[in-house]
């Protein structure tokens, strides 16, 4: 049942802080609960059950009530109050012009490890912003560092039960930490996970590992005392730092060279294995990098815990290379003919090699051009393919015969539209390459079909 009355109020009568937590309507989903109580994109949502909103997770909350009631203000200033029955995990349909409702919150650090800090002009603005935001952690996955989080913002992730949150740690040494962040209430800001742990709230870790300040004997205390909170605290991922061309007046770092990395990653079995027999999961896990630069395989798929930490670059290598044998023993003998490069970034390099080697048996006839492109934009320290920019791939199949079309990972693109780190477009690839572009995802059977054409 759904009621709908105009609200008595003139908008003197109004709450004096309500008008600045109006949040405009972008758009009413068809068919949903919020389109048959004719709300309408350029609406205002002004309350929820009489409480003013401060941003999605107020929202969010409170509409999972049975019986919710919404004031909204038509764009002449009429303000509906509409009575709803619903479904309690019933949506209302409503998209608001601003993810989060309210502002984003910005990072207040100045860690010395900040990719951001290295990267040139000329960029996609949004680029440049550095979020620290508790919110995005929830919604995004995006990690933060605690440091920009007051007592009530801890208190409404356990209200809420946000969760898991992704929490930036680096160290546990609180006068490090300190150092890394370059923020003197870094290391008070730890205190937090022990909130997050007595309220029972999902968390993961990540560590950006520097050569030479949290790496050997800091990173192990770092990791005993995160696997203290167990099991609330879910994972840990471990990458090395990214360290582009673009350093001058930063904090001196060194890249981490194969002896460093079998170092790291000995370290991090042997604490898997502690997890493994205190709670049944491998608890901190390497980046693939740390398996490449060591010269060693990659772990087996299960010991990445159903892939907790993919989106970190842990455990890419082995999902891709299992979901491809996967497709190969279910696609028959393809006698097509064709000529198909693929490109793809040094880290990466060798397990395309590979699968494109494995192709062979199945597609005898179709020849595949594996092209590694160089970091020239970044510089050479930079290995993954996410980090490519359409200058340095134009630049480098410049004169090349690329066939009949040229595969790029999606990773090369922004996630929500075709364009590049540095702003260029993919139709502006295209059309400088002067052969189809086909986008590939990082999964075997996607692979399979940017190479035959079909995706």
């Amino acid at each position: 049942m759904k009621n709908k009355n105009h609200n008595p109020y003139e908008p003197s009568d109004l709450q004096p802080n309500r008008g600045q937590h109006a949040h405009r309507i972008r758009e009413v989903q068809a068919g949903s609960i919020g389109e048959a109580m004719e709300i309408a994109a350029g609406d205002e949502l002004l309350e929820v059950n009489g409480e003013v909103i401060e941003d999605i997770f107020d929202y969010q909350f409170l509409i999972q009530n049975t019986e919710v009631v919404l004031l909204i203000r038509k764009p002449d200033g009429e303000e509906w109050e509409l009575e709803i029955e619903k479904d309690e995990e019933e949506d209302i349909g409503l998209v608001f012009e601003s993810t989060l409702m309210d502002e984003y919150h910005s990072c207040r650090n100045k860690c010395i490890f900040c990719f951001i800090d290295q990267m040139p002009e000329g960029m996609r603005e949004t680029l440049y912003f550095k979020d620290d935001d508790s919110r995005l952690s929830f919604l995004q996955g995006n990690y933060i560092t605690l440091t920009n989080m007051t007592d009530r913002d801890i208190d409404r992730i356990i209200r809420f039960h946000l969760a898991p949150i992704n929490i930036s740690v680096h160290t546990t040494n609180p006068e490090l930490r300190c150092r890394m962040l370059s923020n003197r209430f870094a290391g008070e800001a730890l205190k937090k996970i022990d909130r997050l742990y007595e309220a029972e709230i999902p968390m993961n870790g990540q560590i950006v590992l520097c050569k030479g300040v949290n790496d050997g004997s800091e990173l192990e205390r770092t990791l005993q005392d995160l696997l203290h909170y167990a099991p609330y605290m879910q994972s840990v991922s471990v990458v090395p730092v990214g360290l582009t061309k673009f350093r001058e007046g930063l904090y001196p770092l060194e890249p981490f060279q194969e002896e460093d990395a079998v170092q790291v990653l000995d370290l991090i079995h042997r604490y898997q294995k502690i997890a493994w027999e205190r709670y049944g999961n491998h608890f901190v896990h390497a980046s693939d990098e740390w398996y490449i630069l060591a010269r060693q395989d990659v772990p087996e798929a299960e010991r990445y815990d159903g892939f907790i930490q993919y989106e970190n670059g842990v455990g890419m290598v082995r999902l891709f290379q299992d979901e491809l044998e996967e497709a190969l023993r279910h696609m028959p003998r393809d006698e097509r003919r064709g000529k198909v490069t693929l490109i793809t970034a040094k880290l990466i390099y060798p397990t395309i090699c590979r699968a494109a080697e494995l192709l062979r048996e199945k597609l005898p006839n179709i020849e595949c051009q594996v092209v590694c492109i160089q970091n020239h934009f970044f510089g050479e320290q930079i290995t993954v393919t996410g980090l490519l920019t359409a200058s340095d791939i134009l630049q480098q199949l410049r004169g090349r015969d690329l066939g009949d079309r040229v595969v790029l990972p999606a990773a090369v693109l922004k996630a929500d539209e075709d364009i590049f780190l540095d702003d260029v477009t993919l139709a502006e690839v295209q059309s400088a390459l002067q052969v189809p572009v086909h986008i590939v995802k990082s999964n075997g059977m996607g692979f399979i079909q940017a190479i035959i054409g079909t995706s």
